[in-house]
């Protein structure tokens, strides 16, 4: 029997995705000031412009880690039935969901026997932790077990580029990524920094640029230097709320070579509260992160 694919809502899939490739996604509650909003992860129902518009307005949103009675509930009905899962989490490094899920692993598999729960810690998030789904979809369509499919990823995690600028750096000062002073100071000399995901799955800048337009291009050139095999790729662009910005991305990706597939579309609500509005990023797969 095949294995089944899981993800939460940080994945940030487009529904039509997220059917083509069998990924089951474990919905979620965050809150705007105060208020509790339910998501399922379907973008296509998500009123982005609205929610970005808020943040831009002040709004406070929460968000939480999904708790182990979460996967519990999601998990267990299906092994109950023979299934095997491979669950693909945000990055360890920046959220504790991955710890949560592999308590909840080790439970399932001794109340379980003979079934195989892995969690694979993408070391990324919003469209990285997408990509790798896809991926491991192509791995169960050819024929590999749950435990083969998740340490193909293990090793593939190690080759996810994810670079993306924000346009209001006091949205990272919130989060604790640059310090009070700093915000401030890039803020009024309209410096934009070009962040990636590591190799530990934290966040770091690797790039400061005097304006967007310039940290744009720096985005387009990393691609250029580290994507591989582009003709056999899937490319990943997310924006909160700058279309624009993000078909350019795609316009200059297109100009440049013809991946396997290219989808845009705009950033998920919770990884979105802590970037912001105008969050711009780019995924994709090269022989190293």
């Amino acid at each position: 029997m095949p294995f089944l694919i899981y993800a939460d809502c940080s994945a940030n899939l487009p529904p039509k995705l997220a059917k083509e490739h069998d990924i089951k996604i474990i919905p979620c509650t965050y809150s705007v000031d105060g208020v509790p909003v339910s998501y399922d992860g379907d973008l296509d129902h998500f009123d982005f412009k609205s929610y970005y518009d808020s943040l831009r307005a002040g709004a406070v949103v929460t968000t939480s880690l999904y708790n182990q009675h979460t996967f519990i509930n999601a998990f267990a009905p299906e092994l109950g039935k023979g299934y095997d899962i491979v669950y693909i989490s945000m990055s360890s490094g920046i959220s504790g969901t991955y710890h949560s899920s592999t308590l909840v692993a080790s439970h399932l598999i001794s109340e379980f026997p003979g079934r195989v729960v892995r969690t694979v810690d993408s070391k990324g998030a919003g469209l990285g932790i997408g990509l790798l789904c896809c991926l491991c979809d192509d791995y169960r369509r050819g024929g590999m077990t749950a435990d083969e499919a998740a340490d193909r990823l293990d090793g593939d995690v190690g080759r996810l580029c994810q670079y993306f600028t924000v346009d209001d750096l006091m949205f990272l000062r919130r989060t604790g990524r640059i310090s009070t002073p700093l915000a401030a100071i890039g803020t009024l000399l309209g410096i934009k920094p070009m962040l990636w995901g590591d190799e530990t799955g934290h966040i770091v800048e690797c790039g400061k640029y005097r304006g967007r337009r310039r940290v744009i291009d720096a985005i387009i050139e990393k691609y250029k230097t580290k994507a591989h095999h582009v003709e056999e790729q899937r490319v990943f662009i997310s924006h909160g709320d700058c279309a624009d910005d993000a078909e350019e991305i795609r316009r200059r990706i297109l100009e440049f070579s013809k991946p396997k597939e290219l989808y845009v579309c705009p950033h998920e609500p919770l990884t979105g509260s802590h970037v912001g509005p105008g969050m711009l990023s780019l995924f994709f797969l090269g022989d190293s992160r």
